[in-house]
């Protein structure tokens, strides 16, 4: 009996599947406050050069984290932000309002590997950079003057909208399933290669890494 328990023991590495968390270190190079938030994570306060670390749990997905800017939030942790606001929550249990430019996660799937990218489907409000620290070589960029180029149709207060929030309609939201790039999505596409400019945007928008990667997102890189 206790030689079978300790053959058990010796094939659980074997049998059970690996899992691998992961650190986010979130730093603000912006010249100004961000309020950073995440999901899963919640949000904090990030004066220029701060920098906030979070640990998220293994195979996680549908992970977000961004930044929110212009907020007036209380010490109770309740407020708002001109963009990228989560409820009025310092805390954010929720994504957060558009526009955001959003860096976006998928830990331990299919072939034990995660899938990261950064995307403008909600939008752009802040320069992002989205890079491995270990592990893997291909990090995610943009860093261009989304705002100061942005299509009359889309400017906002503090970002530059993607066209669904502001039309609402298939050809911008996908909402059918079917949907191709438009004159508004190749403008986020050619100014930010790297990043998702629409629902569809996949096969040149996706990036993967070996589980057990950290990160670091960096705002204004």
């Amino acid at each position: 009996m206790a030689s079978t328990n300790l053959l058990t023991l010796l094939l659980l590495p074997l049998i059970l599947p690996v899992s691998y968390a992961a650190t986010f270190n979130i730093v603000n190079q912006c010249s100004y406050t961000v309020w950073a938030a995440a999901i899963p994570g919640g949000g904090k306060q990030l004066d220029k050069g701060q920098t906030w670390t979070i640990n998220v749990n293994a195979s996680t997905t549908g992970g977000r984290v961004w930044a929110r800017t212009g907020c007036n939030i209380d010490s109770s942790g309740h407020g708002s932000c001109q963009t990228g606001d989560c409820n009025g929550l310092l805390q954010c249990q929720a994504y957060g309002k558009p526009p955001n430019t959003l860096a976006e996660f998928a830990l331990n799937q299919y072939a034990n590997l995660d899938y990261i990218d950064i995307s403008l489907v909600d939008g752009f409000n802040v320069p992002m950079d989205f890079s491995p620290t270990g592990g893997c070589a291909r990090g995610i960029r943009c860093s261009a003057d989304i705002i100061g180029k942005c299509p009359a149709q889309l400017k906002t207060t503090g970002g530059c909208n993607n066209p669904c929030t502001v039309f609402k309609t298939n050809e911008y939201c996908c909402t059918s399933g079917s949907c191709q790039a438009t004159d508004y999505s190749k403008f986020f596409k050619n100014l930010c290669s790297d990043a998702y400019s629409y629902p569809k945007d996949d096969q040149t928008s996706t990036f993967t890494c070996p589980a057990g990667t950290n990160y670091k997102v960096t705002f204004c890189p």
